[in-house]
């Protein structure tokens, strides 16, 4: 029985590191739809070796900081138990290099390449499991003094703060210290119109992400015995929440529309195993308004040209659910309590905070030491043909 129990449970998290996986698809569609053509390839590009760089150095380092554990053992040893500790890597890999995919939309149509791969190698190698050890590891006794302070530990279940909010403030510095899109903002206080290239595909994206966002979730109980249906209806109540709540506030636009789900799943993560669905409902109708609202002063009022809005689509819907968390996860409003809003409070800052001073300080060495943006010209032909030699249908190019 329990042989038969490890090897439950290392499929169990296997069959959700496969989903999570999956979800880098609508990452890289996501972005492939929003961005402009001569910049299509170059989305799809990113993500795969964001990704492959994100295995390889939290593989050597980041699962290490984490978690104090590496696999520079025999491989007798790391078979053990069903090879039960390698996909529980797989998993939180999954989640480790979701930082990058995410930082990846913000920064998209003029970022050089290979200082963003320096960049990603850098915050999935120490930056993201610093904080993620301290919440999900109990490292340093931060849980501890917030329990003591509070009365509760800081809870994140899924990484509506762990990852997404980290990764959203991430993105901040850098977009700014990026700059606009050319032409994006005039002299003349105009803002110049780059409509996505694609709603199909990201349409695409949308559906990969949302669909995948369910083991992103429920396989976040890590073993089968702590497997959560709750989790489950309450990912979905909120998708639909911030689907709606995109559809009203964006007035029917289709990037808004498509956007929305994932605000409302970014929003839940944190609290998707306390709240009573209807709670989850509620935060993913606040989270899709947020989404929408702050995107559109983002970008023309505030003239932050974050391209795919990831700053407030995963920055404040993530630090939104943090805290929604502490509010929906109470028994006053239907969850099943354990939780302090205080606790969320400061937890939340936390995770802002270091985000933020990982974006200035990775983006800001970068930018001093080796630049990060592509040229003029570079950027008028488009990151495809300037970085990849070709475009995303360069047979239209031809002359037969």
């Amino acid at each position: 029985m329990e042989a038969l129990k490890q090897g439950a449970d290392a499929l169990f998290i296997l069959l959700g590191g496969i989903m999570v996986l999956a979800m880098h698809a609508g990452f890289a569609f996501l972005e492939l739809g929003t961005v402009r053509r001569k910049n299509q390839v170059n989305a799809l590009v990113k993500i795969l070796v964001d990704f492959s760089v994100s295995t390889v150095v939290y593989f050597m380092v980041g699962y290490t900081v984490a978690y104090g554990t590496h696999f520079f053992v025999g491989a007798e040893m790391l078979a053990a138990k069903n090879g039960y500790e390698l996909v529980k890597f797989f998993f939180l890999l999954t989640f480790a290099a979701a930082i990058p995919a995410i930082i990846s939309g913000g920064i998209a149509e003029r970022a050089r390449f290979w200082p963003q791969l320096i960049a990603t190698a850098t915050i999935v190698g120490f930056f993201y499991p610093f904080f993620e050890g301290i919440v999900w590891n109990q490292h340093f006794g931060v849980q501890a003094w917030i329990k003591a302070l509070t009365g509760e530990e800081f809870h994140d279940f899924a990484g509506s703060v762990v990852v997404h909010a980290v990764g959203g403030w991430i993105a901040l510095p850098a977009v700014i210290l990026l700059g606009a899109r050319s032409n994006r903002y005039r002299k003349d206080g105009a803002v110049s119109a780059h409509p996505p290239s694609s709603i199909p595909f990201l349409a695409l994206g949308a559906w990969i992400l949302s669909v995948g966002w369910f083991g992103f979730n429920v396989m976040s109980a890590q073993t089968l015995e702590k497997i959560s249906g709750l989790v489950a209806v309450n990912s979905l109540m909120a998708m639909v929440g911030g689907t709606l709540a995109a559809l009203i506030a964006g007035k029917n636009d289709p990037g808004f529309v498509h956007n929305g789900p994932l605000a409302g799943l970014v929003a839940v993560c944190a609290g998707s195993d306390l709240m009573h669905p209807l709670g989850a409902l509620v935060v993913g109708l606040i989270a899709g308004t947020v989404f929408v609202v702050m995107f559109t002063a983002t970008q023309n009022k505030w003239k932050i040209d974050d391209v795919l809005g990831v700053w407030p689509l995963h920055g404040l819907c993530g630090t939104v659910g943090g805290l929604a968390a502490g509010i929906f996860g109470s028994k006053a409003l239907g969850g099943l309590g354990g939780v302090s809003f205080t606790a969320q409070l400061i937890g939340t800052a936390m995770g802002v905070a270091w985000a933020l001073l990982a974006g200035f300080i990775v983006y800001g060495i970068l930018k001093a030491v080796l630049g990060l943006r592509l040229n003029q010209e570079e950027e008028y032909d488009g990151a495809d043909l300037s970085i990849h030699k070709i475009s995303a249908s360069p047979e239209r190019e031809t002359n037969w």
